[in-house]
């Protein structure tokens, strides 16, 4: 089913103020969706050599471990649930 743009544009028009930057988001998410680099493609790029941000690495230095079942537990969601 075809929906056309002025359809697009009227249903946006009578969006509430506070739902249109949620809108704009998912919009951009589906226009850039359609050309995510494959694994192949995610391979090849170079590394951004970002820093980590001092919570990154604190995160990475923490050698705590949550199991499935623990975080299954922990969440009170039923543990007979396999990954």
């Amino acid at each position: 089913m075809a929906i056309s743009n002025d359809d697009l544009f009227k249903l946006v028009k009578i969006l509430p103020e506070e739902a249109k930057q949620s809108a704009y988001d998912f919009l951009k998410f589906l226009i850039n969706g359609s050309r995510r680099p494959d694994w192949i493609e995610i391979e090849k790029m170079e590394s951004e050599n970002i820093p980590l941000s001092k919570e990154e690495e604190r995160q990475m230095r923490n050698t705590d471990f949550l199991s499935w079942e623990d975080a299954m537990h922990e969440l009170d969601l039923p543990t007979d649930i396999k990954p």
